[in-house]
């Protein structure tokens, strides 16, 4: 099993997006942030699970689609390395991750 860790920039991503849900729900807030928290747990048991970010084209750069989000990791060994939590909508730059 792989140790999932989150950046600093991913945790203030799924601040940021929880914050605006709860403006108008927070109980779908919460439901957010355990969705995406259980999405992400799975990639201990499955690293590989996502694609390769089309972006990046680089094997160890991966994504899961998460409704209208991208959850972008950084696989190394035995460990999960959470990037960002980007909304599909937007452009992601390639040079951040």
């Amino acid at each position: 099993m792989a140790e999932v860790r989150w950046t600093q920039q991913a945790s203030d991503d799924l601040e940021s997006i929880t914050d605006f849900i709860a403006q108008d729900s927070p109980y779908y807030a919460r439901l957010f942030a355990t969705d995406i928290i259980n999405a992400v747990e799975r990639l201990s048991s499955f690293p590989n699970l996502g694609r390769m970010v089309p972006e990046k084209n680089d094997p160890i750069i991966r994504e899961i689609i998460f409704g209208n989000f991208r959850i972008v990791y950084r696989v190394n060994a035995n460990l999960v390395e959470l990037l960002t939590i980007h909304h599909g909508a937007r452009l992601l730059d390639p040079l951040k991750l």
